[in-house]
């Protein structure tokens, strides 16, 4: 596993009327991915984008697209968002019935896959997908809006996780989105997240570039003295 940090800047809470120029702004000041969040107003009460948006932050930029579906029938969209140019493409388990077929599904549309659990659905649910997947994202807020407050109790969910992943060797990124921010990073990191989504927590703020390099002092201290050097900005997927 590659514990070197990722920060992947939320898009949702990005200035669509210059989303090109936030889109190169934000690798500038040190993003090491994107996400983006796909919301349909079925699965949650919000509607965003589709994959001509994310085809266009493809054009504009080579960083990984880490595309989270929020939408209450995946699989009939796996197709054109990979297409699109997803690097990661992640659904919810709580909208996948044949959630092992998605996943080989996504790896075999040329995209690395990543299953989601929202904050009160339970580890076990990843038991028998763990090892076929490339990420696992855990939602630390109810999704559907942006900033909104990281709910204290997924912390222990999140070193749970770690667990599960470190005891079995699995080689998926653990992931963090939801009130990710620069007063609570450090607590995020020292539970286990090694990739971190932050929307208001980044794009929220005056400088993108001293907000993320503040977050990587963080994550470091949390690492401790036997941590990686996360200041060193990952340029490959690990």
């Amino acid at each position: 596993m590659n514990l070197r940090a990722k920060i992947a800047p939320s898009l949702l809470s990005a200035d669509f009327a210059r989303l090109e120029e936030e889109v190169k702004e934000l690798e500038k000041a040190g993003a090491d991915w994107f996400h983006l969040d796909v919301m349909d107003g079925h699965f949650v009460p919000n509607i965003t984008f589709g994959p001509i948006v994310v085809e266009a932050v493809r054009r504009c930029t080579s960083l990984p697209l880490d595309v989270h579906l929020m939408v209450s029938k995946p699989d009939l969209y796996l197709e054109a968002f990979a297409r699109a140019g997803s690097t990661f493409l992640s659904v919810h388990v709580e909208t996948c019935p044949h959630l092992h077929r998605t996943v080989e599904t996504i790896r075999k549309l040329g995209a690395k896959p990543g299953v989601v659990l929202n904050p009160s659905t339970p580890l076990v649910c990843l038991e028998h997908v763990l090892d076929e997947v490339d990420l696992v994202l855990l939602m630390t807020v109810d999704p559907g809006f942006g900033g909104q407050s990281f709910i204290p109790s997924m912390l222990s969910k999140i070193s749970s996780l770690r667990k599960m992943l470190d005891e079995r060797g699995a080689r998926a990124e653990l992931s963090v989105d939801g009130g990710v921010h620069l007063g609570n990073i450090r607590e995020v990191a020292k539970a286990g997240a090694t990739v971190f989504v932050a929307g208001s927590g980044i794009l929220g703020t005056d400088d993108y570039a001293s907000t993320m390099e503040q977050m990587r002092k963080e994550i470091l201290i949390a690492q401790g003295p036997g941590g990686r050097d996360e200041t060193e900005r990952a340029s490959t997927l690990g």
